[in-house]
């Protein structure tokens, strides 16, 4: 499905301070980059605020005049895109996630489909809109008002036939308004539940790779070669099972494969060497006695 994305971030997050907010850290990445990797397959992606780096290529614009509010930040945006369907996110959604964006744009029957968060609330700025009838409405708005400063986003989506989309996974509305909201998420995301899936996406993330990791299979393998060769085994025969899969990528195979069946021959043999240990000990014990 083909869709241009829509990241608003040029508001002035006045309960931070006034902090650069899309560049603030949760998980080691920027807010912005994790909004951003949530919709990497966009054609096009448009970031409305003022330039700052950004772990991929996007295209800049800003609403007229800078500070005008979402509307109007909105309504820049569209200009800058072209696809019939489009994702519009705010820069502050730390655990949005692709599979929640897959779902809105799968969803976006009528006008469109937005998020609607556990507490009941609709998400405007988690949605995926029909980029003609959202045009329309601007349209509209600018005529009877005037202008699309400070007006609200619920003047834009009031007569919007819009689908709303539980959110299934009950974080990926969050977003950081606060201080106390910021330090929440960094908390959560260093839960037990939380931790190794974050840290393995922010890996694959900063190394620019996109492979399924089964996390159970390399944590098996990791503890095998530590406990039936020696401990530093362990990072060691996982870097070698990413090697051979990288060889395999490159040869026309799929790595995911490639990873499990490494990972499967390495096991085997961490297990035959500690067998092999085993017995060895087994007899000097016996000839000594």
């Amino acid at each position: 499905m083909t869709y241009d994305a829509i990241v608003l971030a040029g508001g002035a997050a006045r309960r931070l301070g006034g902090a650069d907010k899309p560049a603030l850290h949760v998980g080691g990445r920027a807010l912005l980059d994790r909004v951003l990797d949530a919709c990497a397959d966009a054609a096009t992606t448009v970031v409305v605020g003022g330039r700052r780096p950004t772990a991929r290529p996007v295209r800049w614009t800003r609403e007229d005049p800078p500070g005008a509010g979402p509307v109007a930040a909105l309504d820049a945006g569209l200009r800058a895109t072209t696809a019939e369907l489009v994702l519009v996110l705010s820069a502050d959604l730390p655990f949005l996630d692709r599979a929640t964006v897959r779902t809105l744009l799968d969803s976006a029957g009528g006008d469109g489909a937005l998020l609607r968060d556990p507490t009941g609330r609709d998400q405007p700025l988690v949605a995926a809109y029909r980029a003609e009838p959202l045009r329309r409405e601007i349209a509209l708005l600018a005529t009877e008002h005037g202008t699309l400063s400070g007006l609200p986003l619920r003047a834009l989506t009031a007569d919007l036939d819009l689908t709303k989309v539980t959110d299934s996974a009950p974080l990926a509305s969050f977003d950081c308004d606060t201080w106390e909201d910021l330090a929440v998420a960094r908390a959560r995301i260093r839960e037990h539940g939380n931790v190794l899936d974050q840290w393995i996406t922010a890996v694959k993330t900063e190394l620019g790779i996109d492979v399924a990791v089964d996390t159970k299979i390399l944590l098996d393998l990791a503890r095998d070669a530590a406990h039936g060769v020696a401990r530093p085994a362990a990072p060691l025969t996982t870097f070698l099972v990413g090697y051979a899969a990288a060889r395999a990528e490159a040869a026309g195979g799929d790595p995911a494969t490639a990873v499990a069946e490494a990972s499967r021959k390495a096991a085997d043999l961490a297990l035959r060497w500690a067998a092999e240990a085993e017995a060895e000990a087994e007899a000097r014990e016996n000839g000594s006695g």
